[in-house]
């Protein structure tokens, strides 16, 4: 079982299984949303998730397609979910350790900040 919170303790979840490989995504409104780039695993269903505490989930749409979960309480900038499909990508950064995750692969590259280069060798898409 992978278990995971945020930085204050309101939202604490398991989830049976993820995703073993952490996606990079370098796209504005991840960084935006995140302070960086936002790196998430995926769970298959977002009904795997069980919630020990949910007090301070809440849910912003980001966009006319996907929404996204974080902290009302310490801002934890936690999941993100497409509309029409069934999956949740978790933030790496919330899932206790150890993780038994490695990198996989960066995504929106083309959209990157300026201050800063990728060179772990790891796929560097353009778009997802």
């Amino acid at each position: 079982m992978i278990t995971g919170k945020c930085d204050c303790g309101k939202v604490s979840f398991s989830v049976p299984a993820v995703r073993k490989t952490v996606t990079a995504c370098h796209c504005s409104q991840c960084r935006r949303a995140s302070g960086h780039i936002w790196a998430s695993t995926q769970a298959s269903d977002v009904t795997d998730l069980t919630f020990a505490n949910d007090e301070g989930l809440t849910w912003y749409a980001s966009s006319d397609f996907a929404k996204r979960g974080f902290c009302k309480f310490c801002g934890s900038s936690l999941f993100y979910r497409l509309n029409t499909e069934p999956g949740i990508a978790i933030a790496a950064g919330c899932i206790d350790t150890p993780t038994g995750l490695q990198m996989g692969k960066h995504i929106f590259v083309a959209d990157k900040g300026d201050y800063y280069e990728i060179k772990d060798g790891l796929e560097q898409l353009d778009t997802h």
